[in-house]
């Protein structure tokens, strides 16, 4: 994980629940950052690194996740309460997505059409990871380019809220996925599966759940050691991925279902 040192509170992002900023940092970059601070806590940092950086494995587009170091100094003069108080919550490492200047959301109905094996790759993978939250309401997608990013991935994961229901997580359909934003398009989710799956082999989850810093992993009493919750991702992810007949067949049946 890049570390970058947050210099400048550009601009709060209100339509996000978790009021994430336009925050310039000390390489001069701007990132929108999701603070730790927020009430959805350090899991949805954990959710964000971890889904983001295994799309990105995947060969999907996702702006360059970084860590974001903030100073408690940041919010000194900040004349928002609600975001001084954010900020000082925050104090650390928290995360930022790279800004990408003049990008648009996606928009299902305005288009262009999204290319079908793009839609059935990005389905496969967000039933893989139980992202709930690419929708026609809030897609989560941005135009940038002529190329599509996938970002805000605070809600996927959702198993981890809950490690005692874990075991059983990771069979389940995901129900959600008749709701996903490019279900219309994605055609072949099965043959999606077959072609990323093996770019998500045991290796490439070791690597990026090695990368969530300890900071973020708030102690489960199941587990002894971040080490030990570390892995516990990694197994989980790995018997969804080899487990995905499950998800593709719901997958199919909600597509099925629009016609």
């Amino acid at each position: 994980m890049r570390i970058v040192h947050a210099t400048r509170y550009v601009t709060p992002l209100r339509e996000g629940g978790s009021l994430p900023a336009i925050v310039e940092a000390d390489d001069s970059g701007l990132y929108v950052v999701k603070f730790r601070g927020a009430g959805h806590g350090a899991k949805a940092l954990v959710a964000e690194w971890i889904t983001g950086e295994l799309a990105r494995a995947a060969g999907l587009a996702v702006p360059e996740l970084v860590g974001v170091q903030v100073d408690a100094a940041l919010g000194r003069n900040e004349p928002d309460a609600e975001i001084r108080e954010l900020l000082r919550a925050s104090s650390g490492l928290n995360l930022g997505l790279d800004w990408l200047p003049g990008s648009i959301t996606f928009d299902p109905v305005a288009g262009p059409a999204p290319e079908p094996r793009l839609a059935s790759d990005v389905v496969w993978f967000d039933a893989w990871t139980s992202n709930v939250d690419r929708t026609a309401k809030n897609p989560n997608l941005l135009c940038w380019h002529r190329r599509l990013y996938l970002i805000d991935h605070g809600a996927s994961l959702y198993f981890h809220h809950a490690w005692a229901d874990e075991p059983e997580r990771r069979f389940s359909p995901f129900t959600s996925v008749r709701d996903h934003v490019l279900l219309p398009w994605a055609d072949d989710v099965a043959a999606a599966g077959e072609r990323l799956a093996p770019r998500l082999s045991r290796g490439v989850l070791e690597r990026v759940l090695g990368d969530v810093p300890d900071a973020w992993l708030e102690p489960e009493p199941r587990f002894g050691s971040p080490a030990e919750l570390r892995a516990a991702y990694v197994d989980h992810l790995e018997a969804r991925r080899d487990a995905r007949a499950v998800y593709v067949q719901e997958a199919e049946r909600a597509r099925a279902a629009l016609v």
